[in-house]
């Protein structure tokens, strides 16, 4: 059973998709949430703080992810894949969190904003960090910028939100799957890479994953 936090979030997250952020007020979460308005104001100061908690959620929890793929592999490789995957799975585990906060973000207060763009910022750091850490031991190839490359995986997971389905052809691991190989095969040397040119072309295509 849900605490009393974690069912006006979820109600929340249901209101917010169907009517917009500004369309749901906070009389119409404490009814549809069962609770009331002390209980919505014990646990949030604001409608802002509880948009500003909602992408807290998912972004908190990947970077957890990927600090701890960070501990507990040794190698670049190993951490990027950990990293990705996690990174992939974010968009199943929390797709109501993110799909509200790319919808609504820009409600938010520059306070809530400042303390997102802190988090995100680490986290695009520590890949910058990561594939620099590969390119100095040999692993990964030198001549990629580090900034360029981290920003194109950042960018290539980050456009999940606009097409996966729960219910699509394929899982949310076969998507991570795919996509940790694709971040491989640019960032190994083509003698260390894990698969064949090849066999990648024969990776079926689930762009319209329907």
């Amino acid at each position: 059973m849900r605490d009393l936090k974690e069912e006006i979030l979820q109600t929340s997250l249901d209101l917010f998709d169907l009517h917009g952020f500004h369309g749901v007020s906070v009389n119409q979460i404490v009814e549809a949430s069962g609770t009331s308005k002390g209980g919505f104001y014990h646990h949030f100061q604001s409608k802002d703080e509880l948009l500003f908690v909602i992408h807290d959620t998912f972004i908190t929890y990947v970077f957890k992810e990927a600090q701890a793929a960070n501990v507990h592999h040794s190698s670049p490789t190993q951490k990027i894949q950990a990293i990705i995957h996690s990174f992939v799975q974010v968009f199943d585990l929390y797709k109501p969190h993110i799909s509200v906060f790319y919808q609504e973000s820009t409600y938010l207060k520059p306070a809530y904003k400042a303390q997102i763009k802190q988090k995100r910022d680490e986290f695009k750091n520590m890949i910058f960090l990561v594939i620099k850490e590969g390119q100095e031991s040999g692993e990964f190839r030198r001549e990629l910028p580090v900034e360029i490359t981290g920003m194109a995986v950042l960018g290539m997971v980050n456009w999940i939100y606009k097409w996966y389905k729960r219910d699509g052809a394929y899982t949310i691991d076969q998507i991570a799957e795919v996509f940790t190989d694709l971040t491989l095969h640019f960032l190994l040397p083509s003698s260390k890479s894990p698969a064949s040119m090849e066999d990648l072309l024969h990776v079926p295509f689930f762009y319209d994953n329907k």
